[in-house]
């Protein structure tokens, strides 16, 4: 009985060390994948309209983005407050994740 309660440690510890190894593995796949999306202040860009409307009330054959909207200003690392191209500002603040950049 006593041996089985040891293997049960070694087997916890070499389970351990497995999910450490496959972590930094995805971590690895996932940041030479991964692509910056460098806006900055005065860029044009398009948000999300699923994430603009929190109730759902838009059809499925509703446009996935709406804009452009131009950045007024950089609050944190990925994180922006909008404007509408004629200068009215936009209540909150968006994340880039919600954004795509706008090209003419």
């Amino acid at each position: 009985m006593r041996s089985l309660l040891d293997l049960v440690g070694e087997l916890r510890d070499k389970a351990a060390i497995r999910v450490a190894a496959y972590q930094q593995r995805v971590s690895r796949y996932y940041n030479k994948r991964v692509s910056p999306r460098p806006l900055r202040q005065g860029d044009l860009v398009l948000r999300n309209s699923a994430v603009a409307d929190p109730t759902g009330t838009r059809g499925k054959l509703a446009p996935a983005w709406e804009g452009p909207y131009r950045i007024k200003r950089v609050r944190r690392l990925g994180t922006f407050k909008l404007e509408t191209v004629g200068g009215r500002e936009i209540a909150r603040a968006w994340n880039v994740e919600h954004l795509r950049k706008y090209y003419q």
